[in-house]
This record gives C-alpha cells, structure tokens and sequence, in this order.
C-alpha cells in the first residue's frame, strides 16, 4: 500500500466477521481445516493429519526451548482470519516493542499517513538592521527525528535572514506535547533508549558520551553528535570518579544534569548515548551553538511557551508519518513511538494528563477497532512491562488491519544453528520484534513458498526471573541473552512448523 493511508482504513463489518466467525472463541489448537468452493469450512483430510504427524508438536518445541514462565502463540489465515493453531493464546503477556505495531495503526487512522510534524522558529517583532528588538522562539511540533543537522539549517537560514543580534528572550517551546521526565521509571537511569519526552526533542533526546586515553589522561566529551556536526553541550556534563558501582549515577542541578561514571568501567575507551532529561533546553542549547557560527548572536535559551500570535520566521517538516511509522518499527525507537502515540492521543480526544492515560486510550481503539479486547497499554512503545496482550488478540489485529500494516513490517531472517541467514528459505517473514529482560515477542506475517500468508504472535515471559533482577543490572541481566537466544530459536521453530503444515 502506498500513498496516504485513510484515516478510516478498516471495514468494521469484515472485522466484527472475523472476530466472531473465525477468532473469537478459538480453539486452543487446531489442524487447518480444508474450505470448499463456497469458503464453508471442513474437516482436516487424512493427508493433512499425516502431515502433522510428522512436524514436531509445538508443545514439544516449547519444552525444548526450556524457557520457563509461559508463552502464548496463535496462527492465522491472514486473509480469512480462520485460526489454524494457539496455545495460551488468551493469556495476557508483556507484547514488548510489538506494542509499536499498534500504537502505528493508531496514529495512522487518527492522523493519517501523509500527516508531518513542523518545527518552527518564530518572533515577537520584525529584525530590523539585523536585530531583533523582541523575542524569539524555538517551538517544537511534536517531530520526533529533529536533529542537530537540522538545527544547522536553522542557523544557517537565520543567518540568510539578515539577524545578527537578539536582544530579547530565546524561548524554546516544547508544549506541544506533555513531558514527563522519562518513559518507564523502572528502567536503569543512564540507558539512552528511556529519555524524556517532550514536543521539542533532539536526537531523540539522547548526548553522545565518549571517553578515551590520551597521553595517559582521560579526554571525555559530551556532544549533539549527528551526521555532520558534533557541538559540545554544556547543560550536561561527566564527572569521572574512582567507585565500584553505581557504573553511572545521574543529579539534576537546576538547568544542568550531572553524570558521573565509574573509572574502573570504561576500559580502553568508548562511547554511549545518553538519556537527556531537559530536552528543549538540550535543543536550544545546541541551536545557540551553531547560531554563532553562523554570526547571530542569541541569549542562553529559556523555557517558555510561544503566545501564538508571532510571526513564523522558519519553519521545517517532518517525514510523513507513515514512513515515521515505518521507521520506528524497523528500528524499534521508543521515543519516536511516545510522541506519535501522544500526538494521536491528542488529536483523539485531547491532552492526555499521563502517558498511561494515552495508552489506556490507545487501547479502548484498540479494542473498538482491532478486536483486542482482552489488551492493555501503559505505554506506546512497549518499555513498561505492566502491559498486557494476548497472541489471539495480536493475530485478529494483524489479520484486519493488514493492508496498512504489513507493508511497513521489517523483513525478520529466518537463520540457521550457527546464527547464519539462510538465503532462498521457502518461508518470508515480515514482522515487529520486542524484547524485554526475560521477555521475547514476535507477531507479523509468514508468507510461504506457495504465497499462502499466515498472520501469527509468539509471546513468551519469565516473570519471576524477571522480578528478581536487582535495578543496577536491568541493562544487561545474567542470563537474558542466553534466554533471548533460545526464545528467538523457538520463534523459528513454531514459524517453520506453521509454515510446513500450513502453507499449501
């Protein structure tokens, strides 16, 4: 599909048929029945019982995963949503960052495909001899992939508008959007990919930390790194210090946030994004920075809140949001997730007062529009692990949502023991991964050599390994990758099972 997406994309006559002819009330496993001419259903024929005779039971692939807690999967037609096959697929477990593939289809049917997100520069008066007797505003309009290369482009036009001085306030406006000061507070303080949201954001809001040895010193930086242009920030700043743990330890000082990190964890050298918790002053910040390359010269940037009767100096759009949507679900970005999910939510039905509030929005469409009912959203990426969803629920929403969805799906590879892809398998998978400690999930489409399409979900979570993860090891817990490893093995399996009974 391409072009716009309709914001009303879904036939709720053919969804509420699904939901009642063919997922609702599923069995929990299932042999593909044979469909006559008509469609009307039948019994499996001898040869397909054969057949499943000889694939492994996906009980059995189940044990030999050996991955405790429990895990739910269900198996689709995708294109009459009968279900072929499901185990525990009505319980509910964390969906991880398969959420994304939700919260997508709700920012596309509330805002649509070819909507984009501007950011702009505005002023309270007009430059006059190259001075701006009056304020100037950065305001954010929810772009979540606003980066430093862009900012330059900003300097570099204000410079082409004759400005050289501002005598005013720089005021940067991220109220576009809620803040909060991070996605999940559950997650460790220093990881990059749980920053704070906000309706102007920068490099999803993350600083760029690196360290090396130089002349038997430390050099550190901290940077708005991006493709062409690394300024140094200084609203944010390391501090290298002779401790065991915490590895990092974070403290807002006013405007500033102050990291510090353990010497004895940096090895040779290195680097890593991190988590910034002040994102309009981070933008402002690095637009000063660059403006005065450039020859303006602009006041430190100030919190504030544009009056809405400036003028427009500048401004700049967004990708449309279906190749946004496209692009945090390739890559899995729960920033990009966050501020699409909540600029729905606010278009939806107003200013959510909490980011669980726009989900629980997000999962009342959910369930209007998708069949998922039995689902629950505390987030629109998937980080928080309080949210629920069941695989039969994921499946129904695949199958009628299929047009939209599928074809901004990554292609997942399908790999041999040895981790190696496995070139001209007859099994295609285009699909959203998630993962959380100890929790694994998969849920797309299996097209098959015969070009059958399967819709499924595969959820799979340890809770109680889960629970017992001291806070300072939520980055890298022992034992996750090993159980990540065989829950992806097991993924594979069922898609291969499904694929060898199913796909004629």
């Amino acid at each position: 599909m391409t072009g716009m997406v309709s914001k009303r994309f879904f036939l709720t006559a053919g969804l509420s048929a699904m939901a009642s002819a063919g997922l609702a009330r599923a069995p929990e496993r299932s042999l593909r029945p044979r469909s006559r001419p008509s469609g009307e259903a039948t019994a499996p024929s001898e040869a397909s019982v054969a057949s499943e005779a000889s694939v492994a039971s996906a009980e059995a692939l189940i044990a030999q995963a050996g991955l405790g807690g429990e895990v739910g999967f269900a198996v689709a037609d995708a294109q009459t949503g009968l279900v072929l096959e499901s185990g525990n697929g009505r319980k509910g477990l964390p969906p991880a960052s398969v959420t994304k593939a939700v919260t997508a289809l709700y920012a596309l049917e509330v805002l649509g495909g070819a909507h984009r997100f501007s950011t702009e520069i505005c002023a309270t008066a007009a430059i006059r001899d190259g001075v701006l007797q009056g304020d100037l505003i950065l305001k954010g309009g929810g772009d979540p992939t606003l980066d430093t290369d862009r900012l330059a482009a900003f300097a570099r036009a204000l410079k082409a508008s004759g400005l050289r001085e501002l005598r005013g306030r720089f005021v940067v406006d991220g109220t576009a959007l809620p803040a909060f000061n991070e996605i999940d507070r559950e997650q460790p303080e220093h990881v990059g990919y749980n920053p704070a949201i906000s309706g102007l954001a920068l490099n999803y809001n993350r600083v760029h930390f690196e360290w090396a040895r130089v002349g038997g010193k430390w050099a550190t930086t901290m940077e708005a790194r991006s493709r062409r242009h690394r300024p140094a920030v200084q609203f944010a700043t390391m501090t290298l210090v002779q401790r065991d743990a915490p590895v990092y330890s974070y403290a807002r000082q006013g405007e500033e946030e102050r990291w510090s990190v353990s010497l004895r964890a940096l090895g040779k050298g290195g680097s890593r994004w991190l988590p910034v918790r002040q994102p309009e002053l981070y933008a402002g910040e690095v637009l000063r920075a660059l403006a005065r390359a450039e020859g303006v010269r602009l006041p430190a940037p100030q919190k504030g809140r544009a009056r809405g009767d400036e003028a427009v100096l500048l401004s700049q759009q967004s990708a449309d949001l279906k190749s946004l949507c496209q692009e945090f679900l390739k890559y899995s970005n729960n920033l990009m997730a966050e501020m699409v999910g909540l600029a729905a939510t606010g278009a939806r039905s107003g200013r959510p007062a909490s980011l669980r509030a726009s989900a629980r929005e997000m999962s009342r469409w959910a369930g209007a529009r998708l069949g998922m009912g039995a689902s629950v959203f505390v987030d629109h990426s998937g980080l928080g692990e309080a949210s629920r969803t069941t695989a039969q629920d994921m499946t129904k929403a695949l199958v009628a949502a299929r047009p939209v969805i599928a074809p901004i799906l990554k292609p997942v590879a399908l790999r041999d023991a040895k981790g190696r892809v496995m070139k001209g398998h007859p099994v295609t998978v285009y699909a959203k991964t998630g993962t959380l400690n100890f929790v694994s999930a998969l849920a797309g489409y299996a097209e098959t050599g015969e070009g059958h399409v399967l819709s499924f979900a595969i959820f799979a979570a340890d809770a109680g390994r889960r629970a017992r993860i001291p806070r300072s090891e939520r980055e890298r817990p022992k034992g996750a990758r090993s159980w990540n490893r065989r829950a992806k093995g097991l993924q594979q399996d069922l898609i291969e099972r499904w694929g060898a009974l199913y796909g004629a």
